[in-house]
Parts: C-alpha cells; structure tokens; sequence
C-alpha cells in the first residue's frame, strides 16, 4: 500500500540525522496520500539507520492503523491534527534541530533577516505559547502560531515544517536550521535588522517566480 508514499516519507526521514536535525530516534516525517487520505508516518523508538519503506506505518485521520507492524510516532496526533486542520498540508516534519530550537527553548520568533528564510517563507518563523505534549494543545498552538503559513517552532519543544509534501516539509526544516544558525552567530556579534515586509513580499515573489526548472508565479518552485 502506498508504495510510492513510503520511499519518500523513509528517504525524507533519513535526511533528518544526515543533516544534522536530529539525534537518536527523536524527530519524524509524513506524507499524506491525497486520495485516500491516509498518512505515512515513522514508528515510535526506531533509530533512523534502521528505517525501511517497509518499516513505515499507514494510518488514517482517526489515528487507526491501515498497515504497519509497528507502533507509529508519539507525535502522529500532532501531524494528524495538521492535516485535518489544513488541507493544504501535504507533509509534516518535525524535529528538534539545535538552532532553531533554541530559539523555542527562548519563546523567541526567528527573525527574517536572511534568503533562506524570506524566499521560501516569505515571512520570521514564529514561535507559539509553551503547549502541553500530545494531539489537540500542541496542534492548536503550531496553528496558532503560523497563521497560515508553513512553519512554526513550539516554544520549549522544537520546530514543526509543513509543505506541500513530506520532500518540502523536510526541505523547509533544513532551510530554517541553517538560517537559525545563521541567526545566532550574527547576533553574538551585535543587533540584527530585520527586511521589511515590503522586502520579504518582493523576495518571496521572485524566488516563487525563478527557482528551479519549473517554477513560476502560480504554483511556486518544485519541493527544494
């Protein structure tokens, strides 16, 4: 069942621990099937050099499991909270990357000071209010927080990335890491100025516009 699916969900959670987001078991993807509906989540526990395609669970929006041997992610709730919430969202990752999370472990917004961040998101990466771990409250607060866009960071938790689909998610989850790196390193040095939001809507625009081989004003880039 959803063969496809599950390469890329299992290609996209290895990407995690190779580039530096994540450790141990800690942190997952999920791609959701846009016509059945169900999503392919990591199991819970299960170090990320061990995941197969195979290994991948099916659920549904209920949280029941359709195939799979394992138990899935703790954080399935949240990822299917997500997708019942925003049916844009064809992918989910999250992850606890030092960077970014520090700045949740501050309560504090990633401001958008740099490319990485004002062309792919066109906006700071907000942080929410803390939120109690599970399915509803933390769900309430990743929405709360990006207001429509598609990243947000938990305070005292970590980052969460949505995309068009588990590739972009993941994309958009290495993209802020870097630029949060970036971030503190320029402000150990002294004060950062934020673009305007003029600036970010121009930025934004032509990155939608000219990156990649396909991307244009409608549909924006290919995942990254």
């Amino acid at each position: 069942m959803l063969a496809a699916l599950r390469e890329e969900v299992c290609a996209q959670n290895h990407e995690l621990p190779l580039n530096g987001l994540v450790v141990g078991s800690g942190g997952n993807v999920s791609g959701r099937d846009p016509d059945s509906g169900f999503v392919v989540i990591k199991p819970s526990g299960v170090k990320f050099s061990m995941l197969t395609p195979e290994s991948m669970v099916v659920v549904n929006l209920d949280g029941n499991v359709i195939e799979g041997k394992m138990k899935p992610s703790v954080d399935t709730g949240i990822h299917l909270y997500l997708y019942r919430n925003r049916a844009d969202v064809g992918g989910v990752c999250h992850t606890h990357s030092p960077y970014a999370s520090s700045f949740a472990a501050r309560g504090e917004r990633i401001p958008a000071v740099l490319a990485p961040i004002t062309h792919i998101l066109g906006r700071d990466v907000p942080c929410s209010r803390y939120a109690t771990p599970g399915e509803v409250d933390t769900g309430e607060a990743i929405l709360e927080a990006a207001d429509g866009g598609m990243a947000a960071l938990v305070k005292a938790h970590g980052v969460f990335t949505m995309g068009k689909s588990a590739t972009e998610a993941t994309s958009f989850a290495m993209y802020i890491e870097e630029a949060a790196k970036t971030t503190h390193l320029a402000m150990l040095r002294g004060r950062v100025e934020e673009l305007s939001q003029k600036e970010i809507d121009r930025c934004h625009a032509w990155f939608r516009k000219n990156y990649g081989q396909n991307g244009n004003k409608e549909t924006g880039p290919p995942a990254l």
